[in-house]
Formats: structure tokens, sequence, C-alpha cells
């Protein structure tokens, strides 16, 4: 073989090894959209911006950030399902998204199994339940004992109908034997804030939303959502400490539609795990209150299997319906 046709081949195998997108240019070559279901300010945003920075550096093209909050994250997962499936447009899929709303919602125009491909675990974290500073519980019994002496008159908030929150609060009526009445919201952050101005009276949120507003006093931290107490909030008990049974945690993720190419799906998935796992990254997730994942497409899918598993079961039991 001569050499000239050896340099050919060469460059022949080099250019099929290459991440290709649909018209056949290198990928990534043009910003890609990051859809994250929340306002911002809520704890996808925060994290969806920290990803989208490191990203955006792995990839050499900027990752900019597409806000849609709303219905428990069904307009953002909806809007992801009909981009075109060419990687310059990635959903972040959460708890609600994959193991809530499937289960709520039978009527949902996409298959958040069938509709997406699963890149990367981000993030997992147990949740804080915090109350407006002037509400007069220091625990979860005392929200307990306040609850039964004034049915009815209690109210949570959440990121919406079917959102962890909603969820996390449904759980505790029922194992708990009391009702607080459930309040949606468009996104978290507007949620947080109304508990803070006492619109509401308290909220299971993550840390990394409500981190600050505890330091500051503007909100109280009760407990923490997980089996265990949270690593950041270590003085904090788990609600399950009161209320044998109660366990439930967060979980985001970055999925692209159904149908991009498998080579694309590699190189987000070779980025996105190369994040997750640097140092930096770890740190400032951390600090937050989140545990850091960054885990393969396989990996993922997997785990969001068993979480549909498990929650399905608690959806059935609590029987909530989409009525708000």
């Amino acid at each position: 073989m001569t050499a000239s046709r050896v340099l050919l081949l060469l460059a022949a195998v080099a250019t099929v090894a290459l991440p290709l997108g649909v018209q056949g240019q290198v990928y990534p070559d043009h910003p890609i959209r990051m859809i994250v279901p929340d306002a911002p300010g809520g704890s996808p945003d925060q994290l969806g911006r920290l990803v989208a920075q490191k990203l955006a550096d792995a990839l050499g093209q900027p990752v900019f950030v597409d806000n849609k909050p709303g219905a428990a994250g069904v307009l953002a997962t909806d809007a992801g399902a009909k981009s075109a499936p060419d990687g310059y447009t990635l959903t972040m899929t959460t708890t609600a998204i994959y193991a809530i709303l499937p289960y709520l919602n039978k009527n949902l125009a996409y298959d958040p199994v069938k509709d997406f491909i699963p890149i990367s675990r981000l993030a997992t974290a147990s949740n804080v339940l915090v109350v407006n500073a002037s509400l007069p519980v220091k625990s979860v019994a005392d929200i307990v004992q306040l609850a039964k002496s004034k049915p009815g008159t209690l109210n949570y908030a959440s990121a919406g109908v079917g959102s962890p929150a909603h969820l996390a609060g449904e759980m505790l009526n029922l194992l708990a034997g009391i009702k607080l009445v459930h309040i949606p919201y468009k996104g978290s952050a507007p949620a947080l804030l109304d508990v803070i101005a006492g619109n509401a009276q308290m909220m299971i949120t993550s840390p990394l939303s409500a981190g600050g507003h505890i330091k500051t006093g503007r909100v109280r931290a009760i407990a923490t959502t997980g089996a265990e107490r949270n690593p950041v909030l270590p003085d904090l008990p788990t609600i399950g400490e009161t209320i044998p049974g109660y366990e439930i945690s967060q979980s985001w993720g970055l999925a692209v539609p159904a149908g991009t190419p498998p080579a694309i799906v590699a190189r987000l998935s070779e980025a996105i795990m190369k994040v997750m796992h640097d140092p930096d990254t770890v740190r400032r997730v951390q600090v937050t209150g989140l545990v850091p994942a960054g885990d393969t497409p396989e990996a993922f899918s997997a785990f969001m299997a068993k979480e549909r598993e498990r929650l399905s079961a608690v959806i059935a039991k609590s029987g909530i319906v989409m009525t708000e």
C-alpha cells in the first residue's frame, strides 16, 4: 500500500470517529440550549447554570439556559421532546418529570421514557423542610401537633402539582395523619419567596435554594427528607426520625430527544461525566447540599427505573391527583 493510500485511509477512519451532527458537521459547531424546568433562581436553575458553564468549556461551544417553568416540568419536557434530535437541545429531567408526573397525568403529550435518551444524572439531594420565620414551630412534632389542632389551616408551597415538593408534602400528610393544604407555584423560587413573605407557611425544597435564606433567618429549617442526615445540615434531624418510614429525595439529570445519533450521545456523556467529576464542580455542588453524580446513560436509566417503581407506589397509596 502506497503512502498516499495509507494517509487517505487514516483520514477516513478519523472522520468516522468524530461525532457528527445531522448535516454531517463535526459536533458541536454552534451553541447548545439547556432547557431547565424551573424559574430563574430555583435549585434546578442554579445547578443548570453551573453545569452549563462547565459544559461549555468542555465542548468548546456556549451552553445557554432556557428557563421554562410551570406545570411541574411538563412545559419544559414537552419542548425538549419536540426539539430536533441533533444534540443541540438538552433537557434537564427531574424526579417529578420521570418518576412522578407519568403516574399523575395520563394525558402527557410526551413519553418521558420513549421520547428521550438519558445522558447522565447530575446530582441527588435530600431536601429540607423550611417554615416561615414567624410560624411557632421548631420541630416536625410541633408541625404535626399544630396541624392536628387546626386542621386545614396550615399550608405548604411547592414548585407545582406533581413536583417532588408536592409529593413530599402529601407523604407527610399520609404518614403523619394530618392535612396540610397544598399551594402550587410556577417554580421553586417564587414558592420559596412566598414562604419568606408569609403568604405560604412552609415548603420542602432543596438546600441549594433555601441555604442562604436559612443562614439569614428568613426561613427556619426544621428537618431534612432523606434516609440519613444531610451532611451540609448535620444538626437537622430527618423527618423520618419523627415519622418512621418517611423518606424522599430529589435528583436532576440531562437527556436528549430520542433519535439523537449515538456518536453525539457518547460525546455528551463523556463531557458531562468529565464535568461532574471535576474537583471544582464537585466542591461547588457539595457546598450546596447536593451530591454530584455524573454517571453513564445506562446507570442513569437504571436509577430512574428504580425511582419510578418506588414513587409510583407512594402515589397510589396517597391518592394524589392533578386537580389544581
